[in-house]
C-alpha cells in the first residue's frame, strides 16, 4: 500500500516484496529486538510476526531520538531500504522516521535478543509470552503450524474429509481413570479422550476423514513425554484390505509433510539447527519379536512397551535398517481399546501397532471392528456393558466398511524433529499436574 506521499506501506512483513523495495523507502511496524549502539550509529534490530529486521539509526539522517527507545518497543518505522549481504536477511533499512506506539512497562525477565534463551524451562514457562519472542522458540511453532499444514494438505489430496468432532462427551473413547470429568447442567460428562467413536461413525458417509484438534488425558505423569492436553491429528479410513493400508498411508503422510516442511519452512530449520530425517519405507516388527530384540538388550517378556524398550528399538532400526522410524504390530490384544479388532490367526494379538520415532512412541492406530456382533462380542469380553454404548454400536448395527485409522500426537511429533528434550517445549502453553497457567 502507498502513503500519500508514495512511500511504501508494509502492513504484513513480506521479505521478497521489501527487497523488491531496494533502494526505495518503506514504513513498516515492528517491535525494537535488540539495540546496538556504536560511535557514530546503532544498528536497530526489528522484530516483526516472522522476521528480524536490521535498522540503521544515525543522528543526522534520522529526525527522531533514540532516548527513550528501548527492547520491546512497538514502533513505526520509515527508512530507505539497502542491500547489504552481511545483514540478516540481506538488506537492511537506513532509518528516517521512529514513532513509538507503544513502550514496556518493565524490563523482560528473559533474554529474548539472545540467539537461545539460556534458561531453565520453568522459567520459560512461567514467563511464555515473553519466551515467545525469541525467534528460537518462536520458530518451534512454526514447525508446528507446517507439520499441520503439510498434515492437513496431505490428507486433502488423499480424498478425505476434515471434520471436527464434539470434545464434550457422555463416553470416554478408552475408557478407565484418565478422563476429565465435567459437571454439564447436572449430567456427568467428559473431555473427550480422542475422537475415535466421532471418526468411525464418520468413515460410514465421508470414508475418509481426518481431525486436527485437542486430545485430553487425565494421567497423573509428570514426565518429559507427557501431557494433559495436546493436539492429536487423526485419521480414519474405509475399505481397507488390513491395518497394513493404515500403516501405509501413515508412511506416504510423513515423507509428504517432511518435505513441506523442507520447502517451505526452511528458515526455520536453520535457525532451529534442524536436519529433517528421510522416509521413504519404515520398517516394521511384531510385538513379540520386539520382545526378542529386547531380550539382547535388558528387555523383559512383558506385554507392553516401557519408554526404554522403545529407545532400544529405535537404536535397532537405525542399526539395521538406516531408519528412525519403526512399527511394532499385534500387539497383546487386553492391552488394547475394545475397538480394535483381533488377529483372526491369533486371538491373543490385536491388529494394532504403535510408530515409534527416534525411541518415542508418536502414533496408535490399527484396524478396527466393523461387525456388530464381533464388536458386542469383545465388549462382554472385556467385562463391557453394551448396553451402555448404544449410539456407537448403532454404527455398527446399521452397517460399516471394514476399516481403520490413527492418531498422531503432534508435540510429540514435533519435540522429536526438533530433538527437544521435554515435550512442553514443543507446546505453546503447555497443560500438565502442575500447570494451568498461564
Amino acid at each position: 500500500m502507498l502513503t500519500m506521499d508514495g512511500v511504501k506501506r508494509i502492513k504484513w512483513i513480506n521479505i521478497e516484496e521489501i527487497k523488491r523495495q531496494v533502494d526505495s523507502v518503506v514504513t513498516i511496524d515492528a517491535c525494537i529486538h535488540k539495540i546496538r549502539s556504536m560511535s557514530e550509529f546503532a544498528f536497530i534490530i526489528l522484530r516483526t510476526g516472522r522476521y528480524l529486521i536490521q535498522g540503521i539509526y544515525e543522528k543526522d539522517r534520522c529526525g527522531d531520538s533514540i532516548e527513550q527507545l528501548k527492547v520491546g518497543c512497538y514502533v513505526k518505522v520509515k527508512g530507505h531500504v539497502r542491500e547489504d549481504e552481511r545483514a540478516i536477511l540481506g538488506f537492511e533499512i537506513l532509518l528516517t522516521e521512529i514513532k513509538i506506539l507503544s513502550s514496556p512497562q518493565g524490563e523482560y525477565p528473559l533474554n529474548v535478543s539472545h540467539k537461545k534463551l539460556g534458561c531453565g524451562l520453568e522459567a520459560n514457562l512461567d514467563n511464555r509470552s515473553v519466551a515467545l519472542r525469541n525467534p528460537y522458540e518462536r520458530a518451534i511453532f512454526k514447525i508446528q503450524e507446517g507439520v499441520v499444514s503439510g498434515f492437513r494438505e496431505f490428507m486433502l489430496k488423499e480424498g478425505f474429509t476434515q471434520v471436527f468432532t464434539p470434545k464434550i462427551v457422555a463416553a470416554g473413547a478408552e475408557g478407565g481413570a484418565n478422563i476429565f470429568k465435567l459437571d454439564y447442567f447436572n449430567q456427568e460428562a467428559y473431555l473427550a479422550q480422542s475422537p475415535q467413536f466421532y471418526k468411525q461413525t464418520c468413515v460410514a458417509f465421508f470414508d475418509r476423514v481426518f481431525e486436527i484438534a485437542p486430545v485430553y488425558r487425565a494421567e497423573k505423569h509428570n514426565t518429559s513425554r507427557h501431557l494433559n492436553e495436546y493436539i492429536g491429528l487423526d485419521f480414519e479410513m474405509g475399505y481397507i484390505e488390513s491395518m497394513y493400508d493404515v500403516m501405509e498411508m501413515e508412511t506416504a503422510m510423513l515423507k509428504y509433510t517432511l518435505e513441506y516442511l523442507y520447502t517451505h519452512y526452511k528458515e526455520y530449520l536453520e535457525i532451529l539447527g534442524v536436519t529433517l530425517p528421510v522416509v521413504d519405507t519404515i520398517p516394521s516388527l511384531t510385538f513379540m519379536e520386539a520382545l526378542e530384540v529386547l531380550k539382547g538388550k535388558g528387555g523383559k517378556n512383558k506385554y507392553d512397551l516401557e519408554p526404554e524398550d522403545e529407545v532400544f528399538l529405535y537404536e535397532y532400526a537405525k542399526e539395521n535398517w538406516g531408519s528412525e522410524f519403526i512399527f511394532i504390530t499385534h500387539f497383546p490384544a487386553s492391552k488394547r481399546p475394545f475397538y480394535a479388532m483381533n488377529d483372526k490367526e491369533d486371538p491373543r494379538f490385536a491388529l494394532s501397532f504403535d510408530l515409534l520415532f527416534r525411541g518415542l512412541e508418536i502414533t496408535t492406530g490399527g484396524q478396527r471392528i466393523h461387525d456388530y456382533n464381533e464388536q458386542v462380542a469383545k465388549m462382554k469380553e472385556m467385562g463391557m456393558h453394551p448396553e451402555e454404548f448404544y449410539h456407537y454400536l448403532n454404527i455398527h448395527k446399521y452397517g460399516m466398511p471394514p476399516h481403520g485409522g490413527l492418531g498422531i500426537g503432534l508435540e510429540r511429533l514435533v519435540m522429536k524433529l526438533l530433538d527437544l528434550q521435554n515435550i512442553r517445549q514443543a507446546s505453546m502453553f503447555p497443560r500438565d499436574v502442575h500447570r494451568l497457567e498461564p
